[in-house]
């Protein structure tokens, strides 16, 4: 068997172990130094030690075990966990980590002890489960991702998900520490010694193999199959094919090589860390190692690794090295130049090229060639075109070139001016599906070329300009050309010219593509567009900014995706979303340098983006020629994992716990969090949303931390999700819950006393001010009933004593008059009429002068009072009746209540001519009611609502109700008697006791308050 085959055989054993998960990992057929990779060191954050195990825990993190001690790492900031802040977690160094299937993370430390780290807390598992505390040599996970431990005292131990058990005795081992051990498929348990070689444990039986060890020093193990292994040694690699060792399949290179540490990878690469040479991968194309530069930058590598993305992590005594697949692989490195122009896929899948110092190459299987027929070599070619077995070449000076293919020589025809050439510099050439080929020069218009003859067309035959940039056919015929000046369409003979008016976004077109459903795309220099089905020009919406900017080239891939090269951007579009309107900024994928561009400048040449059969997407970039396989993208990346690492309150940071509870004297709440996706975690991009108080999710950010200040008081929930490197975001947002405390003056028994004493505050400020008003309508009182009396004694010693004194005169008088005489009758009439208008005036100055009610506001006494003022009292029944328990009256409301029932009952004794009068006094709890009632002849309607000409009374019981805030109601029919009631509401009647107190506080303290300030 030669070496070859046997290199295929070995890969297919490891293909078949690593089928089951078809996540692209890092791409087998590139070469090391085309991956994408990333060092850390010391100078970038990295804490320093030899890094001796590296594993990622079920949370996203990765974990490195070093000479320092445990470091955990979010792809962009490493923490050495500190002894001081985990006590569980001794210091010194950590030899080895492993993440089992619970999502535990098994920790082995150079005492003798393992620490489990899981629910975020760190605790010793032997010390606690098996009350021993064996020397550990060395820790792997088994079958079913047990836990499989050595030991120096006890053998081999299992976790069997509660327990250590043991599996083999010490007795059975020979007398030599276990530095390596795992477990095949086939249940076969393998332990590589330090120096007494390789054991078995098989189906109850220990074995010691010896026969083909390099070495006797095991220092790793690698399954690769049902019974297969890998072994390294300090002295090469060995195979167990099952029976026997061998070196059979391996590569002669991995001899007398010191092999530190294993891996196989998801796509069955197997990763070898060695000694002297660095990082080495073996496949079946063979061993790839790094570059001479890197081994001695990387030096011997110590732990590998590959995270759940698919990205490798090698570690040594310097840092850590990440290597990542991306989605361009570039050439730059053995390329004639590193700026080239126009690109063109063969049917052979070779990749002409053309590089702008002059020449045209092409590139298959990671090998370039260069051809120099015809005086290539010496000129600068603008553009390439073909069929299946030829080419045509658009020259700078030399015109155009027809280079055919017959087995494997090559032949040239060049045509240029001589020939009927429009011009010899030629930068655009296409081949029409009729077999002509058409020629776009930079200033001599466009030549046709069929059956050996030229026809040119320039702006005189109806071109917009002679300078043509790009060219293209649609099904139906037409053809298409691009110049500076705008679009022209050529169909059937007949020219038409599309500009910015029919909808052109600029009339400088760059570049032409027909897509598979007969779209065309036409890239100008101020974003995309395309002519629809019905022959309309339409842009892409002003939202999609990385299409609106200068458009270099376009191809469409076998899934129907458009790749656009633009000035400063290679762009992965939607077509469909495209062509039905519903683009948004998911239809667009931008890639940059992480994902293996080595440049993002576009070239400006005729067709500088190609597609190939092979489903590659091929760009000339101002820096080499870049390449995505679209085979090898991933349809299912993984998200991100979300981690909220801590929250702090004013920059003083609180545990992360349930029923997070803050004090509401804090103003600054922080929460940092990261997003686990460790492939390029400078893309990732956050959405957070504090449930009570955003209303939605906030915009993607970069920022890893959210600050809230002046929360109030309440429960919160606070979100956040994050999207990977591929805009994918994760469904399961990170989440905590906790509630802002609040201050005694948050509190809702102070909010109720606040409210209580501002209603009390309310309560008694009305009262102050209702004292304060019923002290001036008292003093108001007090001055009118003053003057009512000045008035009355003036009217008495004045007017009625003047009465008085012509009365006694006109007596005097008339006695003298004899008694026959006519004129005796009239003077004693007038003496009649005199002495009864002196009678009402007296009765008048009596309700002026008199204080009618006394202090204590007894009107039922006051009321009773009033028919012994009239002479006519005793021809009606009268009564006063009281209802209710007497309260005190305000003095502001006592007279007016007085004169209103005083006049009331007046006018019933004068003019009802009733048998029956009564007056009801009710003292009820919100209201003082004064009902007069007779059942005398009753009073018009007409005089009820406006009064008697010439009397006063209805309308002065009125005014004097309305003036104290009360109501007035007569009810009267003629013949029907008449009540008159009046209505005074609590607050208006009568004097509040406990109010008073406050109004008697309030004056004091402001009487008070007075004289101080005098």
């Amino acid at each position: 068997m030669n070496r070859h085959w046997s290199l295929i055989c070995l890969s297919a054993v490891i293909v078949v172990a690593g089928a089951v998960n078809s996540i692209c990992a890092l791409d087998p057929n590139r070469e090391l130094s085309q991956f994408p990779h990333d060092r850390w060191s010391t100078e970038t954050g990295f804490p320093g030690g030899t890094i001796y195990a590296i594993t990622q825990s079920a949370d996203g993190y990765l974990w490195l075990g070093t000479e320092k001690g445990l470091v955990r790492f979010d792809g962009l900031t490493f923490q050495l966990i500190q002894h001081s802040d985990t006590p569980e977690l001794p210091a010194g160094p950590v030899l080895g980590l492993i993440a089992d299937a619970d999502g535990n993370l098994w920790i082995r430390l150079q005492s003798p002890s393992i620490v489990r780290y899981r629910n975020g807390k760190f605790e010793e598992v032997l010390t606690a489960l098996e009350r021993i505390e064996p020397r550990i040599t060395s820790m792997n996970l088994g079958q079913d991702n047990k836990v499989l431990l050595s030991t120096f005292e006890n053998g081999i131990l299992r976790y069997n998900g509660e327990k250590f058990v043991a599996l083999v005795s010490k007795a059975e081992i020979p007398n030599s520490i276990i530095i390596s051990i795992t477990e095949t498929e086939a249940g076969d348990i393998w332990m590589g010694t330090r120096d007494s070689g390789l054991n078995r444990f098989s189906e109850q039986q220990f074995s010691a193999i010896s026969d083909g060890l390099p070495d006797r020093k095991i220092n790793c193990l690698l399954p690769i199959g049902n019974r297969e292994l890998l072994i390294g040694t300090d002295k090469g690699l060995v195979r167990w094919d099952g029976s026997r060792l061998t070196n059979t399949a391996l590569p002669q290179e991995l001899s007398q090589v010191q092999i530190l540490t294993m891996l196989k990878d998801r796509d069955a690469n197997i990763w070898i860390g060695t000694d002297k040479l660095g990082l080495l991968r073996f496949n079946s194309g063979g061993i790839a190692f790094m570059s001479k530069q890197d081994q001695l930058r990387t030096g011997a590598i110590t732990a590998l690794f590959e995270d759940r993305e698919g990205n490798l992590w090698a570690g040594n005594d310097e840092g850590i090295e990440r290597f990542r697949d991306c989605a361009f692989m570039s050439f730059s490195e053995g390329l004639p130049s590193e700026k080239n122009g126009a690109v063109f896929a063969d049917s052979e899948n070779r990749i002409w090229f053309a590089p702008l110092a002059g020449g045209l190459s092409w590139l298959k299987e990671n090998q370039v060639k260069n051809e120099s027929i015809d005086g290539l070599a010496e000129d600068i070619v603008y553009s390439i075109a073909g069929g299946k077995d030829d080419l045509w070449i658009g020259r700078q000076r030399g015109g155009l070139t027809h280079l055919n293919f017959t087995g494997t020589s090559l032949t040239a025809k060049t045509y240029t001016q001589k020939d009927g050439l429009a011009q010899n510099s030629v930068y655009a050439v296409y081949e029409s599906r009729d077999g002509a080929v058409w020629a776009g020069t930079l200033s001599g218009g466009v030549s046709r070329l069929k059956s050996g003859e030229f026809t040119n067309y320039t702006a005189a035959n109806g071109l917009a300009a002679n300078a043509v940039t790009a060219i293209a056919e649609t099904a139906d015929g037409t053809m298409w050309f691009a110049t500076p000046n705008g679009l022209n369409a050529l169909s059937y003979g007949n020219w038409r010219t599309l500009k910015m008016p029919d909808g052109l976004p600029s009339e400088n077109i760059v570049a032409l593509f027909r897509d598979s459903s007969d779209v065309l795309w036409i890239g100008t220099a101020k974003g995309l567009a395309f002519l629809d089905s019905s022959g309309q020009i339409r842009t892409v919406p002003e939202n999609l900014a990385p299409l609106r900017e200068s458009i270099l080239g376009a191809a469409e891939d076998k899934n129907g995706f458009l790749w656009i090269s633009s000035a400063a951007q290679v762009l992965r579009v939607n077509r469909e979303k495209l062509l039905n309107g519903s683009a948004d900024d998911d239809a667009i994928r931008q890639f940059g340098l992480p994902d293996g561009l080595e440049s993002l400048e576009g070239v400006k040449r005729n067709r500088s983006v190609i597609a190939d059969s092979a489903g590659r997407v091929w760009f000339s970039m101002a820096r080499g020629i870049s390449m995505i396989d679209v085979n090898r993208l991933k349809n299912d990346s993984v998200p991100a994992l979300v981690q909220i690492q801590t929250i702090s309150a004013d920059g003083k940071p609180l545990e992360l716990e349930d029923n997070l509870r803050i004090s509401g004297a804090h103003q600054r709440l922080t929460l940092k969090y990261t997003g686990l996706s460790l492939s390029i975690p400078e893309r990732v991009r956050f959405r957070y949303k504090l449930d009570g108080f955003d209303k939605d999710w906030s915009e993607p950010t970069a920022a890893r931390e959210a600050v809230y200040t002046n929360l109030s008081p309440g429960f919160y929930t606070f979100h956040v999700i994050a999207s990977n490197s591929d805009r994918v975001w994760n469904s399961q947002a990170a989440i905590i819950d906790f509630e802002i405390a609040p201050m005694f003056w948050q509190s809702g028994w102070f909010r109720v006393l606040c409210a209580v004493g501002f209603v009390l505050g309310i309560i008694a400020l009305y009262g102050f001010r209702l004292h304060r008003v019923t002290q001036r309508l008292n003093a108001r009182f007090e001055e009118r009933l003053a003057e009512r009396t000045r008035i009355a004694q003036e009217l008495h010693d004045s007017l009625l004593q003047g009465f008085v004194s012509v009365s006694m005169q006109l007596n005097v008088a008339v006695d003298n008059v004899p008694a026959d005489s006519p004129s005796k009758r009239q003077f004693s009439r007038i003496l009649e009429l005199m002495s009864r208008v002196s009678e009402e005036g007296r009765h008048t100055l009596r309700g002026l002068r008199a204080s009618q009610i006394d202090d204590a506001g007894n009107l039922e006494q006051s009321f009773a009072d009033v028919r012994q003022e009239l002479t006519a009292a005793q021809q009606a029944e009268f009564r006063v009746i009281v209802e209710g328990s007497p309260q005190t009256l305000r003095a502001l409301t006592r007279d007016e209540v007085y004169h209103i029932g005083r006049e009331a009952l007046l006018n019933a004794y004068r003019h009802s001519k009733a048998k029956k009068i009564e007056i009801i006094v009710e003292y009820g709890a919100k209201y003082l009611r004064i009902t007069v009632r007779d059942d005398g002849c009753g009073i018009d309607q007409d005089v009820v609502q406006t009064g008697r000409e010439g009397h006063w009374g209805l309308i002065g019981m009125r005014e004097r109700a309305e003036k104290i805030g009360a109501r007035l109601k007569v009810l009267s029919r003629l013949g029907g008697g008449t009540e008159i009631e009046l209505f005074v509401p609590h607050h208006i009647a009568f004097e509040n006791q406990s109010s008073n107190r406050i109004f008697d506080w309030f004056s004091k303290f402001s009487k008070r308050s007075k004289e101080q300030n005098k």
